[in-house]
């Protein structure tokens, strides 16, 4: 059974890049032709994993191999931010998961209350902005799978992935994270022998796991870009006039792609000269603005109560 377990859609919200953040979206992929490429591709179950968003459901729920995700923006305890992709859920956690997506130790304690099956999505990626060394001690002490291939994502940040997880002991994932309909299911999970979206899971977190197909690259990257400016040119004719900008979108990719390596090759090289530590609801003061008191109402670490499967450290 196969699924690639990062895809976008038009739900994803606007662009936050400055400057197209108020005329362009991040995708513009129509959530129905996902599921058609993604079928077409071989996926035996389809998900849609939108940023903050759930409203691809509305189209998808029809169909019986659909199961719901998102891609939520978590805030760490150090005050970065990470992508945190969390699947198979309800409504009504969607709802939960935003009021929580500010609180990564409230967030974890809800998504292993609930038995939800989640991920820290390109861990070496720096498009969520700076990172902090004490949020690889969070991952490794609270997050059940880390993303060890990203279809957007070059090679060596695959393999640095692929390597952070096993050293971890976490479950490893795959997906496209396609903004652009080209790029949908090229990457994605495999589990052999799981015939529902249950044991899908349940195969991952026995180790069944294979994480399959391409990876990330500057063409790949750039000819995406294009592709969005093209459907924003269609969405909003009056964007024609700043149409010569977009000669300037290899400049800008190319940017983007030196930075990612940049930063991938410096937390590559820091995580290999640290050692593996591990974090605890303790470690956070209670007292913090930001931290609500009843999250350390109990005087066990979270990665005790979660067990083997979930969470627990290894």
């Amino acid at each position: 059974m196969r699924c690639d377990l990062h895809v976008h859609s038009v739900a994803s919200g606007m662009c936050s890049t400055p400057g197209l953040n108020r005329i362009c979206r991040e995708s513009y992929n129509d959530a129905t032709e996902v599921y058609k490429r993604l079928k077409t591709l071989g996926m035996a179950i389809v998900t849609i994993t939108d940023h903050d968003s759930i409203d691809a459901a509305e189209i998808l729920r029809k169909y019986p191999d659909f199961f719901l995700s998102e891609e939520v923006t978590v805030r760490m305890p150090t005050g970065t931010e990470v992508h945190v992709g969390v699947y198979d859920i309800r409504e009504r956690d969607h709802v939960e998961i935003q009021r929580r997506r500010n609180d990564f130790i409230s967030l974890v304690m809800y998504l292993t209350e609930r038995r939800l099956f989640f991920s820290v999505n390109h861990v070496f990626s720096g498009l969520t902005g700076r990172r902090d060394e004490r949020d690889f001690d969070w991952f490794a002490s609270y997050v059940p799978a880390l993303e060890a291939r990203n279809g957007q994502m070059c090679a060596k940040a695959n393999a640095d992935a692929a390597n952070l997880a096993a050293r971890f002991g976490k479950v490893a994932i795959a997906g496209s994270d396609s903004h652009a309909i080209a790029g949908v299911g090229l990457t994605h999970t495999e589990v052999p022998d799981a015939r529902t979206v249950d044991e899908f899971f349940a195969g991952l977190l026995q180790g069944r796991g294979r994480i399959q197909g391409a990876h990330g690259g500057y063409a790949k990257l750039t000819v995406d870009v294009f592709s969005i400016i093209n459907s924003l040119l269609h969405e909003k004719p009056w964007t024609l006039a700043i149409s010569p900008l977009a000669m300037l979108v290899p400049i800008f990719t190319a940017g983007h792609w030196l930075n990612e390596i940049r930063f991938c090759r410096k937390w590559s090289a820091i995580l290999e000269r640290s050692e593996k530590r591990t974090q605890h609801l303790w470690d956070v003061s209670p007292h913090r603005h930001d931290v609500i008191p009843e999250h350390f109402s109990f005087g066990i670490p979270l990665a005790c109560s979660l067990g083997p499967s979930l969470g627990a450290s290894s």
